[in-house]
């Protein structure tokens, strides 16, 4: 299908510009094809901007970039009503949150009103100022990123919001042979030839949403719908599954977690140019989806676990179908 050699072109693109960080392009795009939204946490450098203002460049959609700090304002994401004395009427101005691609950088060091006015633009592809209510673009993504090194001066995402990202993802610093191919690769972003680079035309809103369109018709057997079912029933009833699990486990995901596990799983089958869903795939998007949808107690903090630890004793014990 042309729509999958676009995308494993784009991907390629991407992760030729985006060194070291593959996982972090796929989870993207996957993103992207599922039509959710990112929560990425990494050390700064690590070309989390860099990656989704390249994606931008490579799609027909236009990209916003907004620093959220303590002392913003909802307004200061959605827009206001401004004033027009020459015939004493109010027009809104639309803030940067309408743009198609979205980074809301260092999303946890704004206040709780910032974060709630993201929640419901997110949430339901709208804002409101007022009494009025203003949609935003069909194509919409927004990409949050997340500093785990300063915690100091933050507001922990509520879990209202959290539940609203598709993924969560983790990256981490490069190995060597990516950290001397990033040298080169700034050196030649500083003149003017690139070569070696694939070049690529950007793919069209209307193509994105025909891809859409077919990842959510690819194959899934019931058996794979059976396992997804089963792994999220495991995060709720982990008795069923062991003792420890249920002291680890104090909630678990909701029905919004099993509609994004189908969606990434089914977009990352289509990305490697499947036509069938299998258990691999679902394996493969796991934790992401499910790392910021569990909550685990104190005990299993205290026995060293972490929520992905707890995923992959999940994993271990739900037999695939």
């Amino acid at each position: 299908m042309s729509f999958q050699t676009d995308f494993q072109q784009l991907r390629n693109y991407l992760s030729e510009h985006i060194i070291g960080q593959a996982h972090l392009v796929e989870r993207l795009l996957i993103t992207l094809l599922a039509d959710g939204h990112l929560l990425v946490e990494g050390a700064p450098g690590l070309a989390k901007t860099k990656a989704i203002k390249d994606l931008s460049n490579k799609l027909e959609a236009d990209f916003q970039r907004i620093q959220f700090t303590p002392d913003l304002l909802p307004a200061d994401i959605t827009g206001t009503e401004i004033f027009r004395p020459e015939d004493g009427s109010f027009s809104f101005q639309k803030g940067p949150i309408f743009h198609n691609m979205v980074l809301a950088d260092e999303i946890n060091r704004a206040p709780a009103k910032v974060q709630s006015a993201l929640l419901e633009a997110m949430a339901e592809r709208q804002i409101s100022v007022g009494n009025q209510t203003w949609p935003l673009p069909q194509l919409f993504l927004v990409m949050a990123t997340q500093n785990p090194i300063e915690q100091e001066g933050t507001y922990p995402l509520p879990e209202a919001q959290l539940d609203r990202f598709l993924m969560h993802v983790k990256i981490d610093y490069p190995d060597e042979t990516a950290e001397k191919s990033i040298l080169k690769l700034a050196r030649a972003e500083n003149t003017t030839e690139q070569s070696g680079t694939t070049q690529i035309e950007k793919i069209t809103q209307g193509s994105i949403f025909a891809a859409r369109k077919a990842v959510n018709e690819i194959y899934m057997a019931d058996s794979v719908e059976n396992y997804i079912v089963q792994i999220i029933m495991a995060s709720r009833k982990p008795e069923r599954y062991g003792e420890d699990l249920a002291r680890w486990i104090d909630f678990g995901a909701s029905p919004r977690g099993t509609i994004a596990l189908d969606r990434c799983a089914r977009a990352h089958a289509w990305l490697k140019g499947n036509d069938f869903t299998s258990p691999d795939d679902v394996q493969s998007v796991v934790r992401e989806v499910l790392r910021h949808r569990l909550l685990i107690s104190f005990e299993a903090e205290a026995a060293g676990m972490t929520v992905d630890k707890v995923i992959d004793t999940i994993l271990e014990r739900v037999p695939v179908s």
